[in-house]
């Protein structure tokens, strides 16, 4: 499965600067869906962050889906590659 990366950064609450990428199949195109998801997922932490929006997640490339992100987009639309300050 071919994917889009979405490079994404949101301040939280302590001033650090959380980076995750946002992964979906390259079909989805639409920005408002893909910022959703990253809502989705800042939903999910037990604390406060930021909003999302085009400045803080863009389009970075597209790439070739391992399985586990693969079956994780298949289940539920896209997958979460957290890379720092997410915990």
């Amino acid at each position: 499965m071919k994917i889009a990366v979405w490079d994404t950064y949101v301040e939280r609450p302590n001033g650090t600067r959380m980076h995750f990428d946002i992964l979906v199949s390259e079909e989805i195109l639409d920005e408002n869906r893909i910022y959703g998801f990253g809502k989705q997922y800042l939903d999910s932490k037990p604390f406060k962050t930021g909003a999302l929006d085009s400045k803080k997640c863009n389009f970075c490339h597209f790439e070739n889906a391992t399985l586990e992100v693969e079956k994780a987009i298949l289940q539920k639309g896209f997958y979460i590659l957290e890379m720092e300050n997410c915990s």
